[in-house]
This record gives C-alpha cells, structure tokens and sequence, in this order.
C-alpha cells in the first residue's frame, strides 16, 4: 500500500533550488531513513511533502485536505521547543486532535499506549517544559505515536537523545514498521540507520543520489561522495555493523 507518493518535488529558498526534482513512493511495512549532510534538503523534503511549504510537483499528501492529512500523517519536526508549562500526558493527548469523532475511551487508551512506548510514565504528571532536552523529544515523539496514523514523519528525532534511547526510538520504529505502518525518518547517525532502517534514501544538493537496501545505498562510493568518509561495514547475526574510518575529501 503506497502512504507517500512525491513526483518531481521541486522547492526554492531565494534563488537557490533546494529540491530538485524527487520522486519518491513510501510504502505501507517500511522504515526509511533520509540520509544527507546537512543542507542536502532532508528537512525541506519532509516539510514540502506535507504542504508546509510552497513547492513544486505533486505530492500525494499535501494534495489532501488538511483533515485526511491529520489521519494520514503524523510529523515531529526537528524544532522540540514547548511554549506551554502542561503535563506531559496532556501534551501527548494533543496528538488525538485528529481525530475528533474518537470516542474519549479511545483517546485515553492511545495516549496511555504511547506514554507507554516512550516510556514517560514516571514523567506523565511533570510539566513538559521542565524536562531534559532528551525527556521532550520522546514525549514529542508519543505525541506523534498517539496520533495513531498510518505514516509518519520525523525530522532528527534521535538528535539530543542518549545512546540507549536512541536505539530505543529506532527499534519502536522499525517495530511499527512490522505492524504494516510507515516511517520515515531523516537521520545523521549512519550506523543506526545501517541497523535498523528497511530502506536508506540518500540525498545530495537536493536530488535523491541512492535508494535501497543499506548495504547498497551506504556504498564506499557514496559515503566519499556525500559525506567525505571511509567506513567499515560488515553483516553480523544482529545487523549491518557500520564504523567510520576516516574523514576524505568530498568529490
């Protein structure tokens, strides 16, 4: 089942072409990681593709009323900032604006499923703005997560995280993968990508320059090419194990 289909999204910022050209589909089953150096155009694509933003081409969810959008797609940007001192269980619950025909039965069991996935249960009755940078950005995530929508999008959601609770967020994803979602994910970290991702989309100067299997898409060739590295990576019984060597010289 196809979540996200994008045919040459185009997107300007002055005078300079930030995305040019992206034809994308996500499928229902598929976790992707977005991989680029900074500037490559992982933020605008995510933003563009949900009509946040003037672009050009088509994109099958900015092509839908915002309501449809609401139940089709859930985001967490990159920006984590909470202007309001509220419980983090109330802030989760703002994910089930969506769906306002909900009965309140099922609000309730989608947020406490959520808090429970992030595990913020100890944190549920704190004020989200006195949390750690780390505590906000998982309770930003259930947020997302209570929303309870086929696809969703998320801009460095592991950024500022602990290396437990990255690995944490990055088997939830794959696991609601699993259950037929679809997640879509920009990321720097290339060894978690490596791990736990089904698909790596690799971005450069806003074109798409790979798309695939890990394995394929973080190729020698590429990794010099777009991030100016060597790396190792080997198969093991867990996963893609991947080690940067060294820095190169861009090509």
């Amino acid at each position: 089942m196809k979540l996200l289909v994008l045919s040459g999204l185009t997107c300007d910022q002055g005078r300079r072409r930030v995305l040019d050209g992206i034809d994308l589909t996500i499928r229902a089953g598929e976790f992707v990681g977005l991989l680029g150096r900074n500037g490559a155009g992982k933020t605008t694509l995510l933003r563009a593709a949900q009509g946040l933003i003037p672009a050009g081409g088509w994109s099958s969810l900015a092509d839908m009323p915002a309501h449809e959008r609401a139940r089709m797609a859930a985001f967490m940007p990159q920006g984590r900032e909470i202007a309001w001192p509220m419980s983090v269980e109330s802030l989760v619950a703002l994910g089930r604006i969506a769906h306002p025909d909900a009965a309140g039965a099922a609000d309730l069991a989608a947020t406490e499923r959520a808090i429970a996935a992030l595990d913020l249960g100890a944190l549920r009755h704190r004020p989200a703005t006195g949390l750690s940078g780390g505590e906000q950005a998982r309770t930003l995530i259930a947020r997302a997560l209570a929303q309870e929508t086929p696809l969703l999008l998320a801009d460095e959601p592991i950024s500022g995280l602990d290396p437990a609770a990255q690995i944490r967020v990055m088997r939830l994803f794959a696991a609601l993968a699993k259950d037929g979602k679809g997640v879509v994910a920009s990321l720097h970290d290339l060894g978690l990508a490596a791990r736990h991702c089904t698909r790596l989309v690799l971005l450069d100067q806003g074109r798409i320059v790979a798309d695939g299997a890990p394995s394929k898409v973080l190729s020698a060739r590429n990794l010099a090419q777009c991030f100016g590295i060597t790396a190792q990576m080997t198969q093991t019984a867990d996963g893609l194990s991947f080690q940067v060597q060294d820095v190169t010289e861009p090509h």
